[in-house]
């Protein structure tokens, strides 16, 4: 016969021979229930076709909704074809995979730059991570802290209340310069990012009127151009996109008097630049020397490995968990600051 009523905890209990708290305990796997017990339950909701407890109505109860809010600032397809993205993801779902919160990755579109605030307000969270790295302001802050959403930013926001995973952008980019300028160039160039995905000038000028170091890319220009003592000629990329760095690239060399070195502030930007590089007639390194930051796998470079600043991208992932489960559980954790090394490869050479 067709079932015609949902078959409830209270059925599975009454099919077992156990208490209604029993067969919830069954359920949860905590408190003093046998594994026989705990069987027979299970084999009786089997029977039954009951597939557990609601989990809205748990989450109610224990007014917690078991999920992480992953908030970018850059449309999903932007993203998800960023290494870097995809590695400090990694590196949360492997922290909080075990202990059960899913994670709602939240992000912009064309007209918007990041999720609104009106999504923030509504969005059933139980902690918020931050993972766009170049907020300009961060109004998406407010709408969190006044639900008193724990929050963990990873390279920003640098802010009161936000728990800080951050890397030294400005140490790493000042040592990449100092190895091209130990090579001998004079004519360097750089390829930056914008203050926030969307917004493609203006960036360079306001980022050297104040180099405070509260966002992420001011802090790699303020680490070339201390290097170098000087402002950088740079182009301003749109997006960390291999395509980004083939326009710059093609704009920066195309040119009667080319730099002899470019340090790019994303490998995928450094992709680029030696793209354009050879669609130019130019060799790398004999021609032209790249650099970039972020150590991610550039096979398509074979057989040249590129020059860049490696930082530690899954492990960003990996203490950003840890901090929300500090949060979850009512600890304050301290901020960290990763460090960040040189790694010279086959992109970089004295000037001819």
């Amino acid at each position: 016969m067709a079932r015609t009523t949902r078959p409830t905890l209270t059925h599975v209990a009454a099919s077992a021979g156990v208490s209604v708290s029993t067969a919830s305990l069954a359920f949860s796997g905590a408190g003093p229930v046998s594994e026989r017990t705990r069987q027979r339950v299970l084999d009786a909701a089997a029977e039954l076709g009951y597939a557990g407890p609601d989990p809205m109505a748990r989450s109610l109860r224990q007014g917690r909704t078991g999920i992480i809010g992953v908030v970018f600032a850059e449309r999903l397809r932007h993203a998800f074809r960023d290494p870097v993205a995809i590695a400090l993801l990694d590196g949360l779902a492997e922290e909080l995979g075990p202990v059960g919160p899913g994670l709602l990755v939240l992000t912009g579109n064309d007209e918007r730059a990041g999720p609104s605030t009106e999504q923030l307000a509504a969005a059933p969270l139980d902690a918020a991570v931050f993972a766009t790295c170049d907020l300009e302001e961060e109004p998406l802050v407010e709408p969190l802290r006044v639900r008193e959403i724990p929050m963990v930013g990873i390279e920003g926001p640098r802010m009161p209340g936000v728990s800080l995973v951050d890397i030294d952008n400005i140490g790493a980019s000042r040592e990449v310069t100092e190895h091209i300028l130990s090579l001998g160039h004079k004519r360097i160039a750089a390829v930056v990012l914008p203050w926030r995905p969307g917004r493609q000038r203006g960036f360079l000028d306001r980022a050297r009127r104040d180099l405070s170091g509260s966002v992420v890319f001011a802090d790699r220009l303020r680490g070339t151009e201390e290097a170098i003592g000087a402002s950088v000629h740079a182009w301003e990329a749109a997006a960390s996109t291999v395509e980004e760095g083939r326009a710059a690239g093609r704009a920066l060399l195309d040119v009667d008097e080319p730099p002899t070195a470019i340090v790019a502030h994303s490998d995928l930007l450094a992709a680029g630049v030696i793209q354009a590089a050879h669609e130019l007639g130019l060799r790398v390194p004999e021609d032209l020397s790249v650099a970039g930051f972020d150590g991610i796998d550039t096979p398509w470079l074979d057989p040249l490995t590129l020059t860049t600043a490696v930082q530690p991208m899954v492990e960003k992932g990996r203490i950003a968990g840890r901090m929300v489960t500090d949060l979850l559980a009512g600890r304050t954790p301290e901020d960290v600051l990763l460090p960040v090394h040189l790694r010279v490869g086959g992109t970089t050479a004295p000037p001819r």
